[in-house]
């Protein structure tokens, strides 16, 4: 094996679970103190901001945790459905990235879209701050299962 190659890809992975982890935790943060302020302005900037920073962020995040991941996996000669931690962490990995396509995303847009539309004016509609509920809670519940995922790889339980 060599030691650098994978150490090298275990650091993009790390990497990309900061990333992450750290975008789905400040710009929950963030939106939520924009949104209390009732300000449209603030409110939509905030959201333009929400959807630039998944898009780098959380996508980018994302990429570096399976290029990396999968790459010391490989490099390491680990299967990646031999030790149950691995498996586990895929799982739980692969269970918040369903809830984010499934439910947060769909969400997200419709909030980005209505933004645009009272951002100069006009009154913030009812659906939006019903989207926003439901996006900070399914967005807590994404978020859960990311940092067991964080725990079930550090810790590796039998």
């Amino acid at each position: 094996m060599d030691l650098n190659l994978y150490s090298s890809l275990k650091a993009v992975h790390v990497l990309g679970v900061v990333l992450l982890l750290g975008n789905a935790i400040a710009t929950a943060l963030w939106k939520v103190a924009a949104d209390r302020t009732g300000d449209r302005g603030v409110i939509a900037f905030a959201q333009r901001l929400v959807t630039l920073t998944d898009w780098w962020l959380t996508a980018g995040g994302i990429a570096l945790i399976v290029i990396g991941g999968y790459g010391a996996a490989y490099v390491g000669g680990l299967p990646l459905f031999g030790p149950r931690w691995l498996v586990w962490g895929q799982a739980l990995f692969v269970f918040s990235a369903l809830l984010w396509m499934c439910v947060l995303l769909p969400a997200q847009i419709r909030q980005a879209r209505e933004a645009r539309a009272f951002a100069n004016g006009g009154e913030i509609p009812a659906s939006y701050r019903r989207d926003a509920r439901r996006w900070l809670f399914w967005g807590i519940v994404a978020t859960i299962p990311l940092i067991a995922a964080v725990w079930v790889m550090v810790v590796k339980p039998g």
